[in-house]
C-alpha cells in the first residue's frame, strides 16, 4: 500500500484491472443448441408410442360417461366434461378390437381437430418425451398394422424406438367416424 502513494491514478487503475483480469473466471462455454421435438408418450397394450404435444389438449384421469345405444363397441359413452359433452372411443377397442382394462393408470388423451372432439382410452400415459431431431428414423418402424395409418415417424432414444402417433390423422379417418353399428 505504501508503493500506491507514489503512483499515478491511472496506474493504480491498471494494476486493478490485471489482477481483476487475472483472478477471473472465464465465461461458460457456449454449446450448440440441440433442436428438439417433444410429445406426451402413451402405452397401447404392451406397444408405447408418442403423440405430438400439440394434438392433445387434455389428459383427464377421472370421468363419468353414459353409455350411447346403437354405437359400435369401442365407443365407451359420452362424458360430461366442465359441460362440454365428450365421447369417449377405446383406442385399443377401435385399433385392434381389444377392449381396454380399466385400472389406476388408465388415462383419456383428448383431441380437438377440425370439429371433432374426442377421448381416446390408453392403457397410461407415461408423460413427456423429448427427442434430439437427430434421433428422428428415416423411415417407419415395424408395427402393428392396426396402428401403422396413424403413424408420422418414429425416434429412437436409448435403444427404444417410439412411434409417433397422430390424433390428427385418426380425427380425419372415414373409419373413426363411423360409431353407428
Amino acid at each position: 500500500m505504501a508503493n500506491n502513494k507514489h503512483k499515478s491514478p491511472i496506474t493504480i487503475l491498471q494494476d486493478i484491472e490485471q489482477r481483476s483480469r487475472s483472478n477471473a473466471f472465464s465465461l461458460p462455454q457456449q454449446t450448440a443448441i440441440r433442436s428438439e421435438w417433444i410429445g406426451i408418450g402413451f402405452r397401447l397394450g404392451n406397444q408405447r408410442m408418442v403423440v405430438p404435444l400439440d394434438e392433445v389438449t387434455e389428459i383427464l384421469t377421472s370421468f363419468s360417461m353414459s353409455r350411447v345405444p346403437g354405437a359400435k363397441s369401442w365407443v365407451l359413452g359420452i362424458a360430461n366434461v366442465r359441460g362440454n359433452l365428450l365421447p369417449i372411443m377405446d383406442l385399443a377397442g377401435y385399433l385392434r378390437g381389444e377392449r381396454t382394462k380399466l385400472r389406476k393408470t388408465s388415462r383419456v388423451l383428448v383431441v380437438d381437430h377440425e370439429d371433432i372432439n374426442a377421448g381416446l382410452l390408453v392403457d397410461e400415459v407415461l408423460g413427456l418425451r423429448h427427442f434430439p431431431e437427430e434421433n428422428r428414423l428415416p423411415g417407419m418402424i415395424e408395427t402393428d398394422i392396426s396402428v401403422s395409418p396413424y403413424l408420422d415417424c418414429a425416434y429412437r432414444i436409448d435403444e427404444e424406438e417410439w412411434p409417433v402417433f397422430s390424433m390428427y390423422k385418426l380425427a380425419r379417418s372415414p373409419l373413426f367416424m363411423q360409431v353407428a353399428v
